[in-house]
């Protein structure tokens, strides 16, 4: 099979779109395919910098881990990184291209990529066996049709079946099916092949009357039932999901192997970009993590993580509206860790000179750290290699702050004073070694006697739960059914579902 391909749509954001795409990447690699993962459209704050330089998003840069691929820009073209609620960033190919607004990109540009982005699909299709693409949003967002380059406008354009997930947890799950296929115009409905019913809980049997009973009034089928996992951790693409201040990522705290646990409190600042930085440290066993937005959740924290944000000078803002610039700054006269990361870096210098992303000119810091922080037009996106605490990093950088570091202890790319850390690189603490020597030193300035686990691998853990995606898929779906789609396409003759698109 060569060029075999899928789109996984969804009835909302949050369907389980990313989660489900992943897993059917892993289940087809297991099966000997070469397979590649596609976004056309993806609109997110969390992305990864690829090893050619180019920025993707995280969601992408996962799944081509399921489908043990070195992700590449092609399988991600547009990236849309917002700035407010009317204007993002538009990355193409990996790079930034300039600022719109929404209506400046569904106005015009959206369609003008269009044929880069179907460029990118066939070349992909070219390479792979199969190429696994999932869309964005709803297919049936009617208001949008017309520019539509991530769901039904790729998919008749390089004739492909669909298959739509629906979160049935939320409730609702059989009127989002029969809607957004009644919502779909003839030619996009008959690459409607069918459903997928996502995160169920309880005896499936009692749901079947209702998939019977659907099917019948759409004349599509059901693919599988997938149950409602736990603690899955997967790359978030559009927002937290867990509320705020809740624990991260649904993870299961394991039992620690000092006698202390590690609370470590990232603030939850707006625009917050890569907070998956922290899923490497919720990973621990006896580390618990959680999102906060007020002063007082500092109080009892061993670790504070000022996370990477789209909006540096707007963070800087909510800190101290928030009364959290205050508490940072006392706690490092008092000698307790604070971590900052790219943003979060930014905001603990001591000048910013903004005329790029806020476009507010001089600001002060906070002033926990000797640097100063001019904002470049242009993006450094890197994947830097180096040494810091005795332990091997490796990470990657997406900023356009530039930083130079005035004094300090020598860290990464930043620095460090006393117990007060700053780097502009991601994904630093995926680095096993370095993790656990970071930790002990947290732990040594808290005061806790927190012994980092000696055999936590996250790259382990991290395959673990991409094979746990594979096996819902290959233990929950109807996979022939399913290989028959990617190397045919959608059945003929599906019925057209009234009223159509209006």
């Amino acid at each position: 099979m060569r060029g075999g391909g899928l789109l996984v749509a969804g009835t909302t954001s949050d369907a389980g779109k990313s989660v489900v795409t992943a897993g059917i990447c892993r289940w087809l690699v297991r099966k000997g395919l070469k397979v590649a993962p596609f976004k056309g459209q993806n609109m997110s704050l969390n992305s990864f910098v690829t090893r050619e330089g180019a920025e993707i998003g995280r969601a992408q840069a996962m799944q081509a881990q399921a489908a043990r691929v070195e992700p590449t820009a092609l399988m991600n073209p547009v990236l849309l990184k917002p700035g407010s609620d009317r204007s993002s960033q538009v990355v193409l190919m990996g790079r930034p291209v300039g600022e719109l607004s929404a209506r400046g990109y569904h106005g015009g540009r959206q369609k003008e990529l269009f044929e880069p982005v179907l460029a990118c699909l066939e070349e992909l299709r070219s390479t792979y066996d199969a190429v696994i693409c999932e869309g964005a949003g709803s297919p049936a967002e009617i208001n949008l049709r017309r520019t539509d380059i991530v769901n039904m406008g790729i998919a008749r354009a390089a004739r492909l079946p669909v298959v739509v997930v629906g979160d049935i947890d939320r409730g609702g799950v059989f009127a989002q099916f029969f809607g957004t296929t009644a919502l779909l115009a003839p030619e996009d409905q008959e690459l409607v092949a069918g459903y997928l019913v996502n995160k169920f809980r309880g005896d499936v049997t009692l749901l079947e009357p209702g998939l019977d009973m659907l099917l019948g009034l759409t004349g599509r089928r059901t693919f599988g039932v997938l149950p409602y996992a736990h603690g899955l951790g997967i790359d978030e693409e559009d927002g937290l999901r867990v509320s705020l201040r809740g624990a991260v990522r649904e993870s299961v705290v394991a039992p620690p192997v000092g006698e202390d646990v590690l609370r470590v409190a990232v603030c939850a600042v707006p625009l917050m970009s890569n907070f998956t930085d922290v899923d490497a440290l919720a990973a621990e066993p006896g580390v618990v993590v959680r999102f906060v937005d007020r002063a007082e959740e500092l109080v009892d924290a061993d670790l504070v993580v000022v996370p990477g944000t789209r909006g540096t000078v707007k963070a800087l803002a909510w800190l101290r509206e928030r009364g959290l610039a205050d508490a940072l700054a006392r706690r490092a006269a008092e000698g307790r860790p604070v971590l900052g990361v790219c943003g979060g870096f930014q905001v603990l210098g001591e000048h910013i000179e903004d005329e790029v992303e806020s476009k507010a000119g001089a600001v002060d810091g906070l002033g926990l750290l000797p640097v100063r922080v001019r904002f470049a037009r242009e993006k450094a996106l890197a994947r830097p290699v180096g040494e810091a605490l005795g332990e091997h990093v490796e990470g990657y950088e997406i900023h356009h702050g530039v930083a130079e570091v005035l004094g300090g202890e020598p860290f990464l790319d930043g620095c460090r004073v006393g117990a007060v850390w700053g780097t502009h690189w991601h994904g630093s603490l995926e680095s096993d070694g370095f993790r656990r020597a970071f930790l002990r030193e947290v732990a040594a300035a808290a005061g806790r006697r927190f012994t980092p686990a000696p055999d936590t691998s996250f790259g382990a853990l991290r395959e673990e739960q991409l094979d746990r995606l594979g096996d819902l898929i290959e233990e929950h779906a109807d996979t022939d059914a399913l290989l028959r789609l990617i190397e045919e396409g959608a059945p003929r003759g599906l019925p057209f579902v009234p009223p159509g698109a209006p």
